[in-house]
């Protein structure tokens, strides 16, 4: 009664499964809505510094402008709300390769030929073929052999608007970028988080990945092209619980 109980659950667990998903069938992936997250959270707050101009009245009419929008002002983001570029380019390849062979033998024997006569007299009532005078003999040998070999080319390059979404106690920037492309029946998506020092953004307002500390980029998508690159549910789930 409980394995039946159980098999229930799993056939209904999957048949919701696939419920859901046909749901999908004929139309186009949707795009995820940016509406609720943390780049467009962080757009909407006021930062610190346009308040305190505010607060002060700085003069708009004088002719020299130290901000950010004047001729030499430093338009790099700095601030939270503000955007700038991450120039993802990886191009790696790695090449391990090891070998390790070992070996062992051993080798052991003992006899009894003359011992004051008692090998001789122990052999008449030892059952037909045994002998005292050859008492122990033993011999062992062992070897291992191993090699590994690890080969790997990576090559991409990308370039994707990130959002300051908070500056840190220390001025450290948290930035966060997303991009969605659909191409027919499939979506492709680009993230990028992590942490990077002012003093790394360039003039031109870009930072690559390789500075950017605690870096998380995933570049995927989803779709009928990405469905048909992964094993069905039924056949993940036998792969976990089947032991063999």
């Amino acid at each position: 009664m409980h394995r039946s109980l159980t098999f229930s659950l799993i056939m209904l667990t999957m048949g919701l499964g696939g419920c859901a998903r046909l749901a999908d069938v004929g139309q186009v992936p949707d795009f995820q809505s940016p509406a609720n997250g943390n780049e467009v959270f962080a757009m909407n707050v006021t930062p610190f510094a346009a308040q305190s101009d505010i607060a002060t009245g700085q003069a708009r009419a004088s002719l020299w402008q130290a901000g950010r929008q004047s001729l030499l002002g430093d338009r790099r983001a700095g601030q939270r709300g503000d955007i700038l570029t991450v120039v993802i380019e990886i191009d790696d390849s790695a090449s391990i390769s090891n070998a390790t062979d070992r070996a062992r033998n051993g080798a052991e024997q003992m006899s009894l030929p003359q011992f004051l006569g008692l090998p001789q007299r122990i052999d008449r009532v030892l059952p037909e073929g045994a002998s005292m005078a050859e008492a122990v003999s033993g011999t062992s040998s062992g070897s291992f052999s191993g090699s590994g070999n690890v080969r790997r080319n990576e090559e991409l390059t990308l370039r994707v608007a990130a959002t300051v979404t908070d500056v840190l106690a220390n001025g450290t920037l948290r930035i966060e970028g997303t991009q969605e492309v659909r191409v027919n029946h499939e979506i492709r998506e680009l993230v990028v988080t992590g942490y990077v020092r002012p003093v790394d953004v360039s003039r031109q307002n870009e930072i690559t990945y390789d500075r950017i500390a605690g870096a998380r980029i995933s570049y995927g998508g989803r779709g009928q092209i990405s469905d048909m690159q992964q094993p069905r549910y039924g056949q993940q789930i036998a792969d976990i619980i089947l032991p063999f």
